[in-house]
């Protein structure tokens, strides 16, 4: 079972909310919404989505649902394959979950974002891919120092105390404390959890650069690597619980 997550960002408190979950069990998608769908409602007037009127109900097809669907590049276009460099995604792997997992799905004329459920690896390792955001709210200085980053070089996490959007962002900093991004709000808890356990073994590497003229959102890839600790659920908070009390939250296999 794969599974990605949806969130809604508030246009006026940049807030961002998980609001809804996809999975697919190979032969079937499945979407239903979160408890932070009600949260979304209750605190900034979200009324859900066009494509699934009812937060009580369960939505199923054996196609992509058009609201996913429309975030993927046509395999016709002629920088597909550039599309799926920029990625890093291996040649032959390029699924729609895999790419969406790893894009986000983002699009500059609506403030939604997908984002996988990690599992861990034969190693008992967490392991996800991100990209930077917050760069457009940078100076050019840090485009500059993005430019100059290497594959597998270390990044490290910094909490912005100060943020007037959000006490709890982090940000990422090179060695000599250059700011290059933030890392997307909703990976924090889980990354804060894992590491109040133990500090180091929470690791944040870039894992590829595109270069200008790659829109800002798909500059810096970047991979985090931690151990995975025993009992931990990654999106077990209560906002990623489905609303419909049956259905099983963060099911992953």
């Amino acid at each position: 079972m794969k599974t990605l997550f949806l969130a809604w960002q508030d246009t006026h408190t940049r807030a961002w909310f998980p609001i809804g979950r996809l999975t697919f069990d190979g032969r079937k998608y499945e979407f239903l919404y979160t408890k932070g769908a009600l949260t979304a409602k209750n605190n900034c007037g979200f009324t859900g989505l066009l494509s699934f009127p009812d937060f009580n109900q369960v939505y199923t097809s054996v196609e992509l649902f058009p609201l996913f669907s429309n975030r993927l590049m046509r395999r016709s276009r002629p920088d597909y394959k550039n599309y799926i460099e920029w990625l890093n995604i291996p040649e032959g792997e390029d699924d729609p979950i895999t790419i969406l997992s790893r894009s986000g799905g983002r699009k500059v004329t609506d403030k939604f974002e997908v984002f996988p459920a990690p599992q861990p690896d034969q190693n008992n390792l967490y392991h996800i891919h991100f990209f930077a955001h917050g760069l457009r709210h940078l100076p050019t200085c840090a485009t500059e120092r993005i430019n100059q980053l290497q594959p597998r070089e270390l990044l490290y996490l910094a909490h912005d105390f100060q943020n007037p959007y959000d006490p709890k962002a982090l940000l990422l900093c090179t060695r000599e404390h250059h700011i290059v991004g933030y890392c997307p709000r909703y990976l924090v808890d889980d990354i804060l959890q894992v590491r109040n356990k133990n500090p180091q073994v929470v690791k944040v590497h870039v894992e590829r650069v595109n270069p200008a003229p790659t829109p800002l959102q798909l500059r810096l890839l970047c991979n985090v690597t931690a151990e995975w600790p025993e009992n931990f659920r990654p999106f077990s908070g209560q906002e990623y619980q489905p609303i419909i009390a049956d259905i099983p939250a963060g099911t992953t296999s």
